[in-house]
């Protein structure tokens, strides 16, 4: 019974990956020719893992959200990266929403964030 649920659940996985894709980059492929569709999809899976990782690095909160959700909060962010002591740090909004995950993102990638 638990080898049934535990594959359930990998096909499961796999089937939010799929959606995910084909609610993005591969909704709509941008060439007619096959090699360059090709391409396109490898970038798109690349572009995923990627931001899974930046997911994982964010916190258990963000962890299994959706990729729209990963590029409204942490992609599309109103911020700065400036030099300051020799440091770079991700200067965020002040009282921003999402700064706490962010913040653990920024110091997962080398990265102080202040607000």
């Amino acid at each position: 019974m638990l080898d049934v649920e535990a594959a359930h659940r990998d096909h499961a996985i796999v089937e939010q990956v799929i959606a995910d894709l084909k609610g993005g980059p591969l909704a709509h492929l941008p060439s007619g020719d096959f090699h360059a569709n090709g391409a396109w999809v490898v970038c798109a899976v690349m572009t995923h893992n990627l931001l899974r990782a930046a997911a994982h690095l964010a916190g258990a909160a963000l962890a299994r959200a959706r990729a729209s959700t990963l590029r409204a909060r942490l992609v599309n962010v109103p911020a700065r990266i400036v030099r300051s002591g020799r440091r770079l740090r991700l200067r965020l909004p002040a009282r921003w929403r999402w700064a706490d995950p962010l913040s653990r993102f920024a110091a997962g990638a080398g990265l102080s964030a202040a607000a």
